[in-house]
């Protein structure tokens, strides 16, 4: 920590206590916050898949969904070092240091919504037409993603307000802006298509006000902290020193994220080649991993702050022993979901699709890869317990490795020697199992020897 910082007496509980009370009761607003995230594009997805068409279904979820994905995942992730600064900050009851990277990242966020909305708005139809989209959805998808990316500034300013609010150690107010606009967005969804019959254009009109709502509020109560920190609209800018730390933490897992994104738009491509239904089933397969992916995200976060403050608290084992029981709670939770997805997945995907084909062939999807969710839990918590202690460089690394230069490989050596669905999908147990073992093996060389990381506040 540099020698300007100005500390603030009080105690903080995630450095305090319990380590799987701490996690626990960070845990659960963070997974039901997820929850609800989710339930933007599942509902937008379930109402046009039941009521609109399986061509809608596949504009809305398959290709439009990937190309989405890797926007919001690259500033996600870039904005996680922002999250890392802040809470070593908390920790370190760093004054100075906590407003400084507040104001400086909601600077970013603003400039990169508004990069994202022209670069977006202007280049939809030709990436899409790059991952050979099926020309019966083309026009929907490109009406889908230009208006999202109209309004893709609300989602940059909703997540950095949020995790701003989950790096201090707040879970609870990011859940209940969550919810207010997870219901907003079910009541404009069904005045948009039942109602006004506006179909696609419909659901993403009503995503992007409902994300409105999200990203005025989550400013709101930044705005009337009564905390050390507080979000003064008139002093949102880009403070030098703290930008570079905020992008050396943060543009390795921006790219680390893309590497995922763009694996996936590779596989999505690969995918879009089977026509329509097999599109529209891996698209309401994504949905329902998702349930997986926002458990697991949801304990990586909870590491990443728990992390963080104890490392900018000085307690080191903390860190260590809050990561293996992170670990193990993951790793609980991830084989009862697993088991949940592939008994119900024929009811499950039936939410989605009343179309028999569609149905069939997600829950084969569902079944090839489900039972594999486990083994990514240890990618997820020791990348970002790591993250969280500031080692940000290695893990994207193994990532770029482990994910996204091996899926590439798998793509375009293995599955063309015997091409069909299931050996384009056997790349994630294959890439997850590898990069797995990777960060087992850094986390214990890392956790044994912390010196030389960076303190970036």
């Amino acid at each position: 920590m540099n020698q300007h910082k100005k500390r603030v007496n009080g105690g903080n509980q995630i450095t305090e206590g319990a380590i799987w009370k701490q996690i626990l009761f960070f845990f659960f607003p963070i997974l039901l916050g997820t929850f609800f995230q989710q339930l933007y594009n599942t509902i937008d997805m379930v109402i046009v898949g039941r009521f609109v068409g399986k061509e809608a279904l596949a504009s809305v979820g398959g290709s439009s969904g990937q190309i989405v994905n890797l926007v919001v995942n690259f500033f996600t992730g870039l904005s996680a070092g922002a999250g890392v600064i802040i809470s070593q900050c908390y920790g370190a009851r760093s004054e100075k240091g906590l407003n400084d990277g507040l104001h400086t990242a909601y600077a970013l966020s603003i400039a990169g919504g508004i990069v994202a909305t022209i670069l977006g708005i202007w280049l939809s139809p030709t990436i899409l037409s790059r991952m050979n989209t099926p020309d019966e959805i083309m026009a929907l998808s490109t009406t889908y993603l230009r208006i999202y990316f109209a309004g893709i500034l609300f989602v940059f300013i909703y997540n950095i307000g949020s995790g701003i609010l989950r790096a201090l150690g707040d879970s609870r107010r990011p859940l209940y802006i969550l919810i207010i606009c997870c219901l907003v967005n079910i009541v404009m969804d069904l005045v948009m298509v039942l109602w006004l019959k506006l179909g696609v254009a419909g659901v993403a009109i009503a995503t992007l006000f409902a994300q409105a709502v999200s990203a005025i509020l989550v400013t709101l109560v930044l705005m009337r902290s009564k905390d050390m920190y507080r979000l003064q609209l008139s002093k949102i800018r880009f403070h030098g020193r703290m930008l570079k730390s905020q992008l050396y933490l943060g543009v390795p897992g921006g790219i680390q994220s893309v590497m995922y994104s763009l694996s996936n738009i590779i596989i999505q491509s690969a995918v879009n080649v089977y026509g329509t239904d097999t599109t529209a089933a891996w698209a309401a397969h994504g949905k329902l991993d998702a349930i997986f992916w926002m458990i697991s995200g949801a304990f990586g976060v909870s590491i990443t702050t728990f992390a963080g403050q104890n490392y900018g608290a000085g307690k080191l084992d903390r860190v260590k022993r809050g990561t293996v029981i992170c670990l193990l709670m993951d790793q609980g939770v991830s084989l009862f979901m697993t088991l949940f997805l592939i008994l119900f997945r024929y009811p499950l995907f039936r939410i989605f699709s009343a179309d028999p084909a569609v149905v069939e062939i997600g829950a084969d999807m569902l079944r090839l890869i489900a039972p594999c969710f486990i083994v990514f839990s240890f990618v997820e918590i020791f990348s970002s317990a790591l993250r969280g202690i500031g080692d940000v460089l290695i893990p994207m690394f193994l990532t770029l490795f482990g994910v996204c230069l091996l899926r590439i490989a798998w793509i375009f050596a293995v599955v063309p020697m015997n091409p069909s669905v299931h050996m384009i999908l056997m790349n994630y147990p294959v890439t997850w199992i590898t990069t797995a073992i990777l960060f087992i093996f850094y986390f214990r060389y890392r956790i044994q020897h912390p010196h030389h990381l960076r303190q970036s506040s």
